[in-house]
């Protein structure tokens, strides 16, 4: 993989986030996250017939042959994939293990589609450590280490790629302590950061170093004061400070973000550090600003796209109903339309 890149000089400064317009932020994000832990509210939701339209919008389906129909019709538009089996939280090892063999059949169907030789994989898996056995008690880190180990070991021999997860605040030491375990024997193994919680930069300059790969995202997870940025400002800004450290380190930098103001701001970052496409990508939900995607794909970015699949849909919906108002929106015209 190559991390830097020559590239052509441009000569404007990164661009100011407020310089450009954002997509705004939605005032009921910390109400709707706290309705994800709630399971009276999750048995509604679930139960909506309007929900599925929604689901649909943003979840590839309930089965791997519906995630394998989605990659592919990705990937013959110039488009990467990221895919994640969805479910988290795990308490029991039979589901654990029921978990990361699913993804072992993931990764032998990916084969043929991750391009042999390739320095960066066109196909990858995210898995969540949570899912893998994480939060199993006093033995959870042991257990979620070895389960990733084996989802590591399938994809090594399949030339496809894994990148972890980020889940919430409390998971992080865990989360970071496994990934480089892991990187011991697999050093391709991709990271995530959240650029709102107040640790993030420091991390970015530890985990910057040769052949590092880093999804820096801004988060998505009910976070308090103590631990993480509140306003979407202060996000912003810490995700462009972040952005910098990532493009100025060793490693390759994964942009996850639909800001328009992020977007317009890595080429700039990018010239300034000497990276041409190759040495960067920009990732970005399935079903959130496919235009733009193609738009990044058609002009030679790499462009991955996270392809979430599974039956345990309903906390990342409601992430991605957190996330911004329109989301929320064309959930509510759902609920009301009977068409």
């Amino acid at each position: 993989m190559r991390s830097v890149v020559s590239a052509k000089p441009v000569p404007s400064p990164p661009v100011p986030s407020r310089a450009l317009p954002r997509l705004a932020s939605n005032p009921l994000r910390p109400v709707i996250l706290a309705a994800a832990k709630s399971s009276r509210v999750r048995a509604l939701i679930t139960g909506a017939p309007p929900t599925r339209r929604l689901v649909d919008r943003f979840v590839a389906g309930d089965t791997r042959a519906d995630a394998l129909a989605a990659t592919k019709a990705l990937l013959d538009t110039g488009r990467s994939v990221s895919i994640d089996h969805l479910g988290e939280d795990t308490t029991d090892r039979a589901q654990a293990r029921a978990i990361v063999a699913e993804y072992e059949a993931l990764i032998a169907d990916l084969a043929p589609s991750a391009g042999s030789g390739a320095p960066v994989p066109a196909v990858e898996v995210s898995v969540k450590l949570t899912a893998l056995g994480l939060a199993l008690g006093a033995e959870g880190p042991a257990v979620a280490l070895g389960h990733a180990r084996q989802i590591c070991a399938a994809a090594a021999e399949a030339g496809v790629w894994v990148t972890v997860d980020a889940e919430d605040h409390t998971t992080t030491d865990a989360t970071l302590s496994i990934v480089r375990r892991l990187r011991e024997d697999y050093p391709w193994v991709g990271a995530v950061l959240q650029a709102y919680l107040h640790r993030t930069e420091a991390d970015c300059r530890e985990l910057s170093a040769p052949a590092s790969r880093v999804r820096l995202c801004k988060g998505a997870y009910r976070e308090p004061a103590s631990v993480a940025y509140q306003d979407a400002a202060d996000v912003d800004a810490s995700y462009l400070r972040c952005l910098r450290v990532l493009m100025a380190g060793q490693g390759y930098p994964m942009v996850a973000s639909h800001d328009p103001a992020i977007v317009a701001a890595v080429d700039p970052l990018a010239a300034e550090h000497a990276r041409g496409p190759d040495g960067f990508e920009h990732q970005m939900l399935y079903g959130i600003r496919d235009l733009e995607q193609r738009r990044l794909a058609d002009a030679g970015y790499r462009m991955r796209v996270y392809v979430p699949y599974g039956a345990q849909w309903y906390g990342y919906l409601m992430r991605r109903l957190a996330e911004r108002p329109s989301n929320l929106r064309f959930f509510l015209r759902s609920v009301v339309s009977r068409d």
